[in-house]
């Protein structure tokens, strides 16, 4: 079944509309929809190599404006619809912890958790509801995306036929991989994110007194 799965979205990813879907799904992803565009990107990536870094500033550019998105929800709607969504995507208990690193560190945030596995929507939102300057969020988004988007582009540009030739053999071994390497990178954030954990918790409490 995996096998056909697979194969199946090589072929979506290799469609004449594919660029248009990845462009929809890195919008929407940065501001209110739970599926990353991640899978789709390496698929088409696999698909076509040679248009591996085009792909990957589609889905940079993308994720940018629908991270603008996020920020005029959170800043313009979060008590409208904002706090509900969060809460329809299971982000609710972190939004407070957000806002806190947020407006003790701003950019370096953005830069750092939004090229993680942490979804991106939940810093684009809160960085709306703190109001965190505009000019500065747009920068720290467009890094952070980079590095997310674009390293996969240049590896796939670089080393796509042999990256595309170890998936066909050991498509299994590279799911499990590739599953183990996401696990691992929450692990290393919340084991990160401990050191001022006193300081966190008492702005988190004091956000979320604001919130309800």
């Amino acid at each position: 079944m995996l096998r056909r799965l697979y194969e199946w979205t090589m072929a979506k990813a290799a469609h004449r509309h594919a660029e248009w879907w990845l462009a929809a799904f890195a919008f929407m992803e940065a501001s209110f929809f739970p599926v990353p565009p991640h899978p789709l990107l390496g698929l088409m990536c696999l698909a076509e190599p040679k248009k591996a870094i085009r792909f990957a500033v589609i889905a940079t550019l993308a994720s940018v404006a629908g991270g603008l998105l996020g920020y005029g929800i959170g800043h313009f709607a979060y008590e409208a619809f904002g706090e509900a969504m969060l809460r329809a995507l299971g982000l609710a208990d972190s939004f407070p912890k957000a806002a806190c690193y947020l407006r003790d560190y701003g950019a370096e945030i953005i830069i750092v958790k939004g090229a993680t596995p942490i979804p991106f929507k939940l810093l684009t939102i809160t960085a709306g509801f703190i109001g965190m300057n505009l000019l500065v969020f747009i920068g720290a988004s467009i890094v952070s995306r980079s590095i997310s988007f674009m390293i996969v582009g240049v590896l796939f540009r670089l080393f796509g036929a042999p990256i595309k030739a170890v998936i066909d053999k050991h498509l299994g071994k590279v799911t499990a991989a590739f599953a183990v390497l996401v696990v691992a990178g929450f692990l290393a954030i919340a084991f990160l994110g401990g050191g001022a954990k006193d300081t966190t918790e008492k702005c988190a409490s004091a956000v979320a007194a604001k919130t309800v």
